[in-house]
């Protein structure tokens, strides 16, 4: 059968609609009992261990993932194998959170006596408030909806959405609670974009020593030509006999040189130089030096101590290498 394209439109939003809908009802089931399941995992003194079966497996699994990204450790514990075994993950310090619309999953119900042994908590996300799982929970959280997306009202879709959903404001208003932060974020995350900005250091990157473009600021306008030639950086720094920053001389620099009638050979740096350029240092983050460069439209920044002497140099080129840009 093929459906006209007006139809398939028809059809993806009326999925979305639904699932709209189901979400907005979320909103007059976040109550005392919210909180209650919130404090149940603050006070948390072991792993947070999510099951689910099915569809609401995969949501589990996910969930756990969100979990211990924002600052609540946890993990995934499929419930058909809990009951061969892997129940001993869980221990008497842990909370257990039960996702099953139904609330009558077999495998999470065989399992339940267990998890009251063990005198832990036991969080439930289920569409049946009356259900088994609901019944037994400390905290049960509501997540029924009217109907599924699905149009023959089978196949999860509206149900596992609002679980999502409901799983993800436990984690972050959990996340709030802890006082969690960007940096937290990024230390398990160091692999990613945000980790990279976050956690790099102008020092991870910058170059120093002998890859340092300077020159003397009594150095002929052709020395410096030479060294930034050697260093490739499209700059050199100047520098006095001490070792401190007079200044830097860019590409920039030399192309309003040549636009004179300058002599290259004779001509001295120190008439042509741009003093009181832009500087970093060596322990702030990358992302700073970047807001730096990006603010003042510059391609290259020299990195000086707290004495003003210079200890590296980068370009955008450098960031972008790190994966900073």
């Amino acid at each position: 059968m093929t459906l006209s394209n007006d139809k398939l439109i028809s059809l993806a939003t009326a999925v979305i609609d639904t699932e709209l809908d189901a979400v907005s009802a979320l909103r007059s089931r976040i109550d005392a009992t919210f909180v209650k399941a919130c404090q149940f995992l603050l006070q948390c003194e072991g792993r947070i261990v999510v099951i689910g079966m099915g569809k609401s497996g995969h949501i589990g699994g996910k969930l756990a993932a969100t979990f211990a990204s924002t600052g609540s450790p946890a993990f995934f514990v499929h419930p058909g194998e809990a009951s061969h075994g892997d129940l001993g993950m869980i221990t008497n310090k842990d909370v257990v959170v039960a996702l099953s619309n139904s609330g009558e999953t077999s495998e999470i119900l065989t399992i339940l006596p267990i998890i009251k042994r063990l005198n832990i908590p036991l969080i439930a996300l289920t569409g049946r408030p009356q259900s088994t799982l609901a019944r037994c929970a400390s905290a049960h959280l509501d997540v029924s909806v009217d109907k599924e997306a699905c149009p023959l009202g089978l196949a999860p879709t509206a149900s596992t959405t609002a679980t999502l959903v409901m799983g993800d404001a436990l984690a972050i208003a959990l996340l709030e609670a802890r006082g969690f932060t960007a940096d937290d974020f990024a230390l398990s995350h160091p692999g990613g974009h945000l980790g990279r900005r976050l956690l790099l250091r102008v020092s991870d990157i910058m170059h120093t020593g002998q890859a340092i473009p300077q020159v003397q600021e009594s150095a002929g306008l052709s020395e410096a030509l030479l060294e930034m030639s050697n260093k490739s950086l499209g700059m050199t720094a100047v520098t006095n006999a001490q070792g401190q920053l007079c200044g830097i001389f860019t590409d920039g620099d030399l192309r309003r040189v040549l636009s004179q009638t300058v002599n290259v050979h004779t001509a001295l740096l120190a008439d042509h130089l741009t003093r009181n350029c832009k500087t970093g240092q060596p322990d702030m983050l990358a992302a700073e030096a970047l807001a730096i460069m990006d603010q003042y439209k510059i391609n290259a920044l020299l990195i000086v101590d707290q004495q003003q002497k210079l200890v590296g140099a980068l370009n955008m080129h450098d960031l972008l290498r790190a994966g900073v840009v």
